[in-house]
C-alpha cells in the first residue's frame, strides 16, 4: 500500500466510522478464510460491515471520531465490525462467536461510550431497532384493534338475532 492508498483508506474508514453508531473490535486469530467470509456475509445481512484492517491505520482513522477509545483494543490480528444500528454489530459478532470459539470479542463502542467484552455481550442482548419498532407498533395497534372489535360486537349480535328470528319462520 503506497502513501496515497493509505490516506484514501484512512479517509474512507473515518467517514464510515462517523456514520456508524456502534462498533466492535474482535480478534480473528485461528479463523479460516471461509469462516471470516461467513462472518462478513452474516454481518452484511444485518446491515453491519466487518473489516480486517491494519491497526495503525484504523487508529489514525478512529482518532478524530467518537470511537477514538477503541485504539486500546487495536493490537494483534484484529477486525472491526460497525453499523448504523446500535445493536446490529454487537448481535452479529456475539452470535457468530457462539458457534466459533476462536473469535474473541475485545471490546466495542456505542456512540462515545467504550464497552469491554461483557458490555458488548450485554448490548447484543438488547432488541434491535427493527424489533423495537415492531413492539411499539404492536403496542399502538392493540388498543385500536380492541376498540374495533368492541364497536363491531353489537352489530354482530343484532345480525345473529335477525338470523335466528328469520330461521324460526315467524
Amino acid at each position: 500500500m503506497n502513501r496515497q492508498q493509505k490516506k484514501d483508506f484512512v479517509a474512507a474508514m473515518k467517514d464510515s466510522l462517523n456514520e456508524a453508531v456502534s462498533a466492535v473490535v474482535i480478534h480473528y486469530r485461528g479463523l479460516s478464510v471461509a469462516e471470516i467470509t461467513e462472518l462478513r456475509n452474516k454481518a452484511r445481512e444485518n446491515g453491519t460491515t466487518v473489516k480486517v484492517t491494519k491497526n495503525s491505520l484504523t487508529k489514525i482513522a478512529a482518532n478524530d471520531t467518537k470511537f477514538a477509545g477503541l485504539a486500546e483494543y487495536l493490537s494483534g490480528p484484529t477486525a472491526i465490525a460497525y453499523s448504523q444500528d446500535a445493536v446490529a454489530a454487537a448481535k452479529t459478532v456475539v452470535d457468530f462467536a457462539k458457534d466459533n470459539e476462536k473469535l474473541e470479542i475485545l471490546g466495542g463502542a456505542l456512540d462515545e461510550k467504550i464497552l469491554d467484552a461483557s458490555g458488548v455481550k450485554q448490548l447484543a442482548s438488547m432488541p434491535s431497532l427493527d424489533e423495537s419498532r415492531a413492539k411499539i407498533i404492536g403496542l399502538i395497534n392493540a388498543p385500536a384493534s380492541k376498540l374495533a372489535s368492541v364497536v363491531q360486537a353489537p352489530a354482530g349480535q343484532l345480525a345473529r338475532v335477525f338470523s335466528a328470528y328469520g330461521n324460526t319462520g315467524a
